[in-house]
């Protein structure tokens, strides 16, 4: 049997002798770019059933379809934490979510500040990234990308959810967060920073925690990937 070196996401249930058939993109990317073939073997997952060994069991330019032969390994979810970001310029933002997908957050919430510089974000774009991100990191689970909202109405929508709320008025010694159980959020501002009736809601919020990302004031992309190494260290499954 040849070893499958390649994996897939997709929108199909998974599961022993199930027929998985390809988009028109999927099997260009399979059968034109990757040049396999009949018989190839590909790892599939969904976010749901885990990971699958398949086999090629057609093959064509505008179509194909996979064989599920075995399960690989049962679906892993993340910890319950999600990402709250103010979106930035293209490109940086596509890094957060690539990298937040790969350093497993639940799902990411892109908020609309009082400096946001982006007035939308194209959340079916930012989606697919995330999708990529889990191909290539070996995840079994795909963060959900959310549309974008006010931050007064995200913060709202959190509950009783924990807040690390990343403030660059705090840039001082390594970070301090308290060591509380259960679902939390990692909150990361625009370029601009937080308006001062922001960090007032903010400081005022019981489950809110500010901290600081060491002794410089961070990008908005790079305090992202800073903020989640923090929590994963201290309270998640790294």
């Amino acid at each position: 049997m040849s070893e499958a070196k390649i994996r897939l996401y997709v929108e199909h249930p998974l599961g022993e002798g199930q027929s998985v058939v390809l988009s028109r993109e999927q099997a260009h990317y399979l059968f034109g770019v990757m040049r396999l073939s009949v018989g190839a073997h590909v790892l599939l997952f969904n976010g749901v059933d885990g990971e699958w060994l398949a086999e090629v069991a057609e093959a064509g330019k505008r179509g194909g379809v996979l064989a599920c032969i075995a399960a690989r390994r049962p679906l892993v979810m993340p910890p319950d934490v999600w990402l709250l970001f103010a979106p930035i310029k293209k490109a940086r933002t596509d890094f957060i979510v690539e990298k937040a997908a790969e350093m497993g957050v639940r799902r990411m919430v892109p908020v609309q500040t009082a400096f946001t510089n982006a007035g939308r974000v194209q959340r079916d774009r930012l989606q697919a990234h995330a999708v990529e991100a889990a191909e290539q990191c070996g995840g079994t689970f795909v963060p959900e990308v959310a549309e974008m909202v006010r931050l007064d109405r995200a913060l709202a929508d959190l509950g009783d959810r924990q807040v690390m709320f990343c403030d660059e008025a705090e840039v001082g010694g390594a970070p301090v967060l308290p060591d509380v159980a259960g679902p939390w959020a990692v909150l990361i501002g625009p370029e601009g920073g937080f308006s001062d009736k922001e960090r007032a809601r903010l400081h005022g919020m019981d489950q809110a925690h500010a901290v600081a990302l060491g002794p410089r004031i961070l990008r908005a992309d790079t305090a992202a990937v800073a903020a989640l190494t923090v929590w994963q260290q201290r309270l998640g499954d790294w």
